[in-house]
C-alpha cells in the first residue's frame, strides 16, 4: 500500500507540473482529465502526508521519553504519543478506502426511473412521494432536476416517472437507492382501516457520455412523434412534438414529451434509452460476476427488497444494512442523508473485507 501511495505523490506532482504549463488550457480534454486527476488524488496524498507526520511524531516522541528525565515532559511526549497513535490508526482505515477502486460512473450524473408496482393506485400514490423525497433531497445538495418522462394518474399518483439528476457524484450517492421500496399504511381509500402494502421499483443509471460506447443502429430503431398527452400536472407539457422510441432487439420502448421542441425530446429520448442499454449491460456483467455483486450493498439486483416505509409506526427500515429510522415524515421530505451514509460506509466495509480476504 504504501509503495502505491508514494507512486501517487510522485504522479500528483507531474499533474500540477502538467497544469502549470501554459498551453495545457488550449486543449480542453487534457486539461479536464488533468484536472480530474488532481481532485481525485489531492485527498488521498493529504491524507498520506498527514500519516507520514504522525509517524514522525510517534517516533520523536519515543527518543523524548528515552531521553527525558523530567517528569512534566514525559507526561506531554506520553501524551502526544497516544494521540499520533490514534491518528495513525484512524488514517490507515481512512487510506485504505481511498485506495478503494472506484466505480468508473460515480462521478456522473444520473437518471433515475420510478415504477409503481403491486398496490394499484396506492403505489402510484407512493411512486409521486418517492418522486418528490428524490426532488428534495437533490435540491438540497443544490443538483438540478429534469423529468424526462412520466405517466400520471388523476389522484396525483404517477404509474412511472423517470428524471435526470445533474450534479458532481450524483450517481455515486443515489445508486444506492436501486430495489424495491415496500409502504405500509392505511390508504385514504381504505373504510375499514386496515394496513395495506405496496411497492415501487427504483433503478438508477448513470448518464452515459461520449466516453461509453452505445451504439444504437438505424434498423434497431424505430420512432414516433406525436402529441403530448395525459392528466396534466407537473409532467405535461401541452406540445405536439412528443416522441417515442422503440428499440426492437431488447423491446424497450421510451416516451419523451417534456420539452415545447421534437428535437429536444428526441435528445432526451435518445439519452435515456443508452442509460437503459448500458445498464442492462451492466446487469449482465454482475450477473456473471455474481460473488461481486453480493458483495455489494444494493447496487446489483433491482428485484431485491431494499427498504420499508411503515407509516403507523413512523419508521424506515434499510434492509440490506439493518437500519431502521424513526423519522419518516423527514426521510419523506428529502433527509435521506443518514441512510445513504451507512449505505456507503457497509459497502466500503464489504469491500475491504472482501481485498483482506484476497
Amino acid at each position: 500500500m504504501f509503495d502505491r501511495l508514494e507512486d501517487l505523490v510522485l504522479r500528483l506532482e507531474e499533474v500540477l507540473n502538467q497544469l502549470s504549463e501554459p498551453d495545457v488550457a488550449s486543449d480542453a480534454t487534457r486539461f479536464r482529465n488533468l484536472m480530474k486527476e488532481q481532485s481525485d488524488l489531492t485527498p488521498i496524498v493529504e491524507a498520506y502526508k498527514e500519516y507520514k507526520a504522525n509517524k514522525q511524531n510517534i517516533e520523536e516522541s519515543l527518543m523524548l521519553l528515552d531521553e527525558e528525565s523530567d517528569e512534566e515532559m514525559r507526561e506531554l511526549a506520553k501524551e502526544e504519543l497516544n494521540e499520533s497513535k490514534a491518528k495513525v490508526e484512524e488514517l490507515e482505515q481512512k487510506l485504505k478506502i481511498l485506495l478503494l477502486p472506484k466505480d468508473p460512473n460515480d462521478e456522473k450524473n444520473t437518471i433515475v426511473e420510478i415504477r409503481a408496482g403491486a398496490g394499484g393506485d396506492e403505489a402510484a400514490l407512493f411512486a409521486a412521494e418517492i418522486y418528490r423525497m428524490y426532488v428534495h433531497y437533490a435540491e438540497g445538495r443544490r443538483w438540478k432536476v429534469e423529468t424526462m418522462e412520466c405517466e400520471e394518474i388523476g389522484i396525483g399518483g404517477m404509474k412511472s416517472v423517470t428524471f435526470m439528476v445533474t450534479g458532481q457524484g450524483a450517481y455515486s450517492v443515489l445508486k444506492y437507492e436501486s430495489g424495491v421500496h415496500r409502504v405500509q399504511r392505511v390508504p385514504e381509500t381504505e373504510s375499514g382501516g386496515r394496513i395495506h402494502t405496496s411497492t415501487i421499483s427504483v433503478a438508477v443509471m448513470p448518464e452515459v457520455d461520449d466516453d461509453i460506447d452505445i451504439v444504437i443502429e438505424d434498423k434497431d430503431i424505430r420512432i414516433d412523434v406525436m402529441r403530448a398527452s395525459g392528466n396534466g400536472g407537473q409532467c405535461v407539457n401541452t406540445t405536439d412534438s412528443a416522441v417515442r422510441l422503440t428499440h426492437y432487439p431488447t423491446g424497450i420502448v421510451v416516451y419523451s414529451q417534456t420539452e415545447k421542441s421534437q428535437l429536444q425530446n428526441k435528445a432526451k429520448a435518445f439519452a435515456l434509452l443508452k442509460a437503459k442499454l448500458y445498464d442492462i449491460e451492466q446487469q449482465q456483467r454482475h450477473d456473471a460476476e455474481a460473488e461481486m455483486r453480493r458483495s455489494q450493498i444494493g447496487t446489483g439486483d433491482r428485484s431485491e427488497k431494499i427498504r420499508t416505509y411503515n407509516f403507523p409506526q413512523g419508521r424506515v427500515t434499510d434492509h440490506r444494512i439493518n437500519l431502521t429510522l424513526y423519522k419518516l415524515d423527514k426521510i419523506m421530505n428529502g433527509d435521506i442523508q443518514e441512510i445513504i451514509d451507512a449505505c456507503i460506509a457497509a459497502d466500503q466495509t464489504a469491500k475491504l473485507a472482501k481485498m483482506q480476504d484476497n
